[in-house]
């Protein structure tokens, strides 16, 4: 559902690092969408028509894997940007799924490149977002062909630990690069040993120390540490 609604400024990359008075452009220009949890944002194969900036609530960014369902990329929360991988090309290569009902500020391609243009700050950003993305997508990459499925498992659950919202067990085992059968069985081994406890689809860390003993070395990144 679009809306005109007053867009945050507190959270909103687009209005952060824009000069102050390209606001008003972007209030005419922008529009708001309020997505229901569980719907998606745009589809792998649509015509790229824009970038988005999510404010309120968090989103996956997913895409086909061969063997399973899907492989989550990466988690989005309020302040990230959406769809940008779909820029310089025809289609978006990626969905965005909503894991809860959310906000976004939807900017066109032509007001993106205009803004890009005026703005350095908001350029210079952008690039250190592009940047840090494409670190952490080449970290967790390294990670599907190096690390065991349980130390991927285990890395899981400590990043998304943070996230204030209940993430199932197939996303877990999609983010992980693997199935939620082995994800079942992996998590009755840590609840055993204590290391985690669930209810329901809650899960909690009791052991992080003993969690982030699964993950292998080797040149892998233990969450919560930066990537060379």
């Amino acid at each position: 559902m679009m809306q005109n609604l007053p867009c945050n400024l507190n959270t909103c990359f687009l209005c952060r690092y824009c000069m102050p008075e390209w606001k008003e452009l972007i209030a005419l220009k922008k529009t708001t969408l309020s997505i229901k949890k569980g719907r998606p944002i745009f589809r792998e194969s649509e015509k790229v028509t824009g970038i988005f900036f999510l404010y309120a609530g968090y989103a996956k960014v997913h895409m086909p894997w061969p063997g399973q369902k899907d492989l989550i990329l990466r988690f989005a929360a309020p302040g990230d940007i959406l769809g940008h991988r779909g820029l310089g090309g025809d289609t978006y290569p990626v969905t965005a799924t909503t894991l809860e009902d959310s906000q976004l500020c939807y900017i066109p391609n032509d007001f993106l490149e205009n803004s890009l243009k005026a703005n350095p700050s908001l350029t210079w950003q952008l690039m250190h977002f592009y940047a840090a993305e494409l670190q952490r997508t080449e970290q967790r990459m390294r990670d599907m062909v190096h690390m065991e499925v349980k130390g991927r498992i285990a890395g899981a659950l400590l990043e998304i630990a943070g996230l204030p919202l209940t993430i199932t067990r197939q996303d877990i085992a999609s983010y992980a690069g693997t199935t939620y059968e082995t994800v079942f069985k992996f998590f009755t081994e840590l609840t055993k040993e204590t290391i985690i406890s669930t209810s329901g689809k809650d899960i909690r860390i009791n052991d992080p120390e003993k969690l982030k003993s699964y993950i292998t070395a080797g040149g892998t990144n233990i969450p919560g540490q930066d990537a060379a």
